[in-house]
């Protein structure tokens, strides 16, 4: 997963990467780094942050609001078992990353 994770607190930012695409709005709340759809309301994704780098449960959703995807991740590094939904917030299949 490349990623350029931005640490901000409490504030939404419409930075631009050196490639010129458009990095997704977030916030901080209470510790949880929310992104959003490029829509800017419903979000893309949420979950803990130490330093520059993803920590802890993290879940991505459809613009629809649905659950696609959940995992954890430890330093940075997914770990344990991720598990993909299909539009219906159903399972679709797990992956089990090793680890956790």
């Amino acid at each position: 997963m490349s990623q350029v994770w931005t640490s901000m607190e409490n504030k939404k930012c419409d930075l631009a990467r050196p490639n010129g695409v458009k990095e997704k709005e977030l916030e901080v709340i209470d510790g949880y780094t929310i992104k959003y759809h490029a829509n800017g309301k419903t979000i893309w994704s949420k979950g803990k942050m130490i330093g520059d780098q993803p920590d802890g449960y993290w879940e991505w959703y459809r613009i629809d609001g649905t659950i696609k995807r959940s995992g954890y991740f430890e330093n940075g590094e997914p770990v344990g078992v991720w598990i993909t939904y299909n539009g219906k917030g159903d399972i679709h299949k797990t992956t089990d990353r090793g680890k956790k």
